[in-house]
């Protein structure tokens, strides 16, 4: 009875999700309309940002490389030209809206009526500016190709894990450059001590580790963020994301990182400790946009804050796709 309880009320929140998705439509103002250009077999792009426009010209760049057809994008009140740079892409759809993100579930409301709009029948990413998606055999295959595989495997979805890249020093002194791999500069990671959790109420399992656990969360692992992310899903009108990309509903989209399924999953190399991170740090600190509860991470921010050093004689310098299979950050599965 229990089981079946959950699964009604599973159900009902879905509902209430795509209701809340496409109310909130109402809050996005179109800046620029490419999605008359989508072809038939397109892989698309969904995004919510603000203030990215040093990681924006290379974002474009790896997706489009990736095999990506047109971006969805909402831009959430930017004022350092992020927008302006996206309305001269044609491949770029924008919206804009200066409402609030944490009242939009982190954006998720708004992505999910976009996707229910012009998603249904693609392959959809959703990736934030500074998730930069990786997958097997990637040095020589891109999204087309494992798309391809997993329509013919059956598979309507597609895990990734969220490895988070640092530099050697201080985060503070990471440079970047637009338009530049920020890998270059923010290369390296922890290759051990992740957590693999299986979560009955949504069944997924759940990752947790890396070096904000290890520097923020040693005490209280229990609240470090979560890593895995089911990104990429051939939608339907009925799908809808619960939690950003952590979770969807209905349920057996979240079963990705089965290893009992044998299919592919990839990483993606969060890029978030760039040198901005310690004055963005400090803004969202004061915005209070990015967590359902803000003050309970009153200590992260201020962590960020006075520019951490991250890097310790374990750490690992990134190399290549393949490189994370060896370490079993990733896996090829049945995608020979």
């Amino acid at each position: 009875m229990k089981a079946l309880w959950t699964a009604y009320r599973l159900r009902w929140r879905r509902r209430k999700y795509l209701w809340r998705a496409h109310r909130k439509q109402k809050q996005l103002r179109c800046l620029q309309d490419a999605t008359g250009k989508i072809a038939k077999d397109d892989i698309l792009l969904f995004s919510t940002l603000r203030n990215e426009i040093e990681r924006l010209p290379y974002f474009l760049e790896h997706y489009r490389q990736m095999g990506i057809g047109q971006f969805l994008i909402v831009d959430n009140g930017s004022d350092d030209g992020s927008d302006r740079f996206l309305m001269a892409q044609p491949d770029v759809s924008l919206w804009q809206t200066k409402d609030s993100y944490r009242k939009s579930r982190f954006g998720v409301d708004w992505l999910n009526g976009l996707q229910r709009r012009f998603g249904v029948g693609h392959w959809c990413l959703t990736a934030d500016a500074d998730e930069l998606l990786v997958i097997p055999h990637g040095e020589t295959r891109d999204l087309t190709d494992l798309t391809a595989h997993l329509d013919r495997s059956g598979a309507t979805c597609f895990a990734a894990m969220m490895l988070d890249c640092y530099p050697k020093g201080p985060v503070g002194a990471a440079e970047h450059r637009p338009g530049v791999d920020p890998m270059a500069f923010i290369g390296w990671f922890d290759a051990e001590g992740y957590t693999w959790e299986w979560q009955q109420k949504f069944r997924n399992i759940s990752i947790r580790g890396g070096p904000r656990r290890r520097f923020f969360f040693a005490d209280t692992p229990d609240m470090a963020p979560h890593l895995h992310k089911t990104p990429l899903v051939k939608w339907r009108a009925s799908y809808a994301y619960a939690s950003s990309t952590h979770l969807l509903l209905p349920r057996q989209l979240n079963h990705g990182f089965d290893a009992r399924l044998n299919r592919p999953t990839g990483v993606f190399l969060h890029t978030k400790f760039l040198n901005t991170i310690v004055q963005k740090s400090a803004q969202e600190r004061q915005r209070a946009e990015h967590f359902t509860h803000p003050d309970h991470y009153a200590a992260y921010y201020k962590g960020l804050i006075e520019d951490p050093d991250f890097w310790t004689h374990a750490s690992v310098r990134y190399g290549n796709p393949q490189q994370l299979v060896t370490l079993g950050l990733m896996t090829a599965g049945d995608w020979s």
